[in-house]
């Protein structure tokens, strides 16, 4: 991989002494490659390139980190040096107790450093001599950053909304942010951003922390008021809070604008013109300070209002320190300049969908345009940004309006989620990319989310929730399902059950009106009463069992009324028994019967019974039972004599 430094040597060649020019030196991680530029009105930057490894290294405040031996093949003879102008030996501490540097040659020859401040970020080498060259090309630039919540003014009415960011992207990807809510746990998710919209709640804060560092949350904020045109937002301490302080450690309040823009005005001085940074919030808090752009690169310029030579060709915009992500339009200082804006900067969308980007621009008439194209930007630094060519079936170009190309994404999927910026060729084959952030797209599913939980108890308040990692970017109207079949009294995010009842059990599933293809997985509620639990599945169980039981009576009852109908005798081994024997009814004709008396299956003996005469002869019940009590032998015998 390459290793690159933009060296801007600016030869200012305007007469006022209010219009600074810098020198910077900056690093490139996502380039990987060392561009040493000398920037006059009339010189273009030259590139320079040497082989080298991954540069550029971004951790935590307080934690721990490892800088591997760039050298090819390692040995005793290597050293760490550290410094930019200067460079110095690290020393290593015999004491193990306090041990801030770390080295082995089982390592590698990696050096590990402890406990990360700020004085930790610079350069660092594993060299053999102490020469500064060779340190600035094979070195690493270590970045020690913290976590802030950022505050941002949401397009949709008096709300905001809140990203976990840190001042360079983490070279260690993180496996999940952690958001909390007054101190207490509320949720982790993969993506930065926080997924509701707020409103201004004095009382309420907000963190958040990597997975795995817990212990490293973001200073806690607070959203204090929202109106039309500002926000004022409370810091419990850190960065947020202006350098004039006396801690870091120190709360402090800002109020910020919803929207900025430059100001243009003629000035006091020939040949110059005033630009202000100015708002619809009337900013008078004296911890605000500015940040001007050159080009769509920062400058050291922090005031309010700055002067510029009227023939200047660059394009301005600017920011309020601590809210770069609200920066103004680029404007041009002369009628002809370079002129990069996006119409959105952040947006949300549902996997699956389609979005549009859109970039605004305009360019010097002497120079022609020979190719227009968007660039994917990766997360891990040691990634090179993704050319995107034109695919009928995800990536598509609209470049049929003069000064606007718009990039359509079809069928998103979580893997779009990354920052986009627009890039324009020249026919001088300059390469016209903004350094400035593009476009940041979080694509996200639908979840269905339940409070307190997804088992409850019937008479409790359920909030079932419509959850997104990010909060969409359009105002969202929401289908909700149960059991697959629509709810139509509501269209929110949350849908409500106060009380919940067991009516309410089943399976919910939600989606957006204007994607209704797209909906969640189905989440099942389960409703406990008194008598226990009511299910979707326990009352299909409870049906089946009712239903067993009517044929298990219903069976029953027939087979008596067969077995009443049908009387059969039970045999013994050695006697048979007769179950029934009734006499017929006087007012019947006499009838005859026939007695089947066997002491086996092979032996039948058939005896014919005197037919019943009831006016000569009664019968008294004990003749029956006799009768019945008789074995098969004795009335073999009786049916002889008769």
């Amino acid at each position: 991989m390459c290793m690159c430094v933009y060296v801007y040597i600016y030869i200012h060649t305007h007469t006022h002494t209010h219009t600074p020019k810098s020198t910077t030196a900056m690093f490139f991680a996502e380039a990987g490659c060392l561009f040493l530029g000398f920037r006059t009105n009339i010189s273009q930057a030259r590139i320079i390139c040497v082989q080298g490894k991954p540069n550029s290294i971004c951790a935590l405040k307080g934690s721990s980190v490892n800088l591997p031996c760039s050298h090819q093949h390692p040995t005793a003879r290597n050293s760490w040096y550290t410094g930019h102008l200067t460079i110095s030996k690290i020393m290593f501490s015999a004491d193990e107790t306090h041990v801030k540097y770390s080295m082995s040659a089982e390592s590698n020859f990696t050096l590990t450093i402890n406990n990360l401040t700020e004085r930790d970020a610079n350069f660092y080498c594993c060299i053999k001599t102490a020469d500064r060259s060779k340190c600035q090309q094979s070195g690493i630039h270590l970045q020690v950053t913290e976590l802030q919540v950022k505050v941002i003014p949401a397009t949709e009415g008096q709300t905001v909304t809140l990203m976990c960011s840190s001042s360079c992207p983490l070279t260690e990807k993180p496996a999940a942010y952690i958001w909390y809510k007054n101190r207490e746990f509320l949720y982790e998710d993969w993506s930065p951003w926080y997924q509701e919209l707020l409103s201004s709640e004095e009382a309420v804060t907000y963190s958040c922390a990597v997975k795995g560092y817990e212990d490293l949350r973001a200073p806690e904020v607070s959203v204090d008021s929202i109106t039309e045109t500002c926000f004022s937002v409370t810091y419990a301490k850190g960065r947020m809070c202006s350098s004039q302080q006396t801690s870091v450690d120190e709360s402090c309040s800002i109020t910020y604008p919803r929207e900025i823009h430059v100001q243009r005005t003629p000035a006091e001085h020939r040949g110059h013109i005033r630009l202000t940074c100015n708002s619809s919030c009337f900013l008078t808090d004296p911890l605000i300070s500015f940040v001007w752009y050159e080009n769509r690169k920062p400058t050291l310029m922090e005031e309010k209002q700055i002067l510029v030579s009227s023939s200047d060709p660059d394009s301005l915009s600017c920011a309020v320190k601590g809210l770069e992500d609200v920066r103004s339009a680029d404007v041009c200082v002369n009628d002809s300049c370079w002129m990069l804006n996006y119409v959105h900067s952040r947006i949300c969308a549902l996997e699956g969908s389609s979005v549009n980007m859109s970039s605004k621009y305009s360019h010097p008439d002497y120079k022609q345009i020979q190719s227009k194209c968007w660039y994917k930007v990766k997360r891990n630094a040691e990634e090179e940004a993704e050319q995107l060519t034109e695919d009928a079936d995800h990536v598509e170009y609209d470049d049929s309006m003069k000064t606007q190309h718009i990039l359509r994404l079809k069928k998103l999927k979580r893997d779009d989620s990354a920052e986009y910026r627009f890039t324009i060729t020249t026919e001088y084959e300059e390469v016209k990319q903004s350094d400035f952030p593009g476009v940041t797209l979080i694509v996200t599913e639908l979840r269905v989310k339940m409070s307190p939980s997804a088992v409850v108890t019937e008479g409790q308040r359920v909030t079932l929730t419509c959850s997104t990692s990010c909060p969409l970017t359009d105002n969202t109207n929401y289908i909700w399902y149960l059991n697959s079949r629509p709810l139509t009294l509501n269209q929110n995010k949350h849908l409500i059950l106060d009380p919940v009842s067991r009516e309410d059990a089943g399976r919910y599933s939600c989606a957006v009106k204007t994607n209704k293809d797209i909906s969640s997985a189905p989440k099942t509620l389960t409703v406990q009463s008194i008598t226990g639990t009511w299910t979707p599945a326990a009352a299909g169980v409870s049906a089946a069992l009712l239903v067993l039981i009517l044929l298990t009576v219903f069976w029953w009852i027939r087979k008596k009324r067969t077995s009443s109908q049908s009387p059969r005798g039970e045999i013994s081994d050695t006697v048979q028994q007769y179950e029934s024997f009734s006499a017929p009814l006087a007012e019947e004709e006499p009838n005859y019967s026939e007695i089947c008396l066997s002491k086996n299956k092979t032996e039948t003996i058939y005896s014919t019974i005197q037919p019943f005469q009831p006016q000569e002869q009664d019968h008294h019940p004990s003749d029956v039972v006799d009768l019945r009590n008789k074995t098969g032998s004795e009335l073999n015998d009786q049916a002889v004599d008769t």
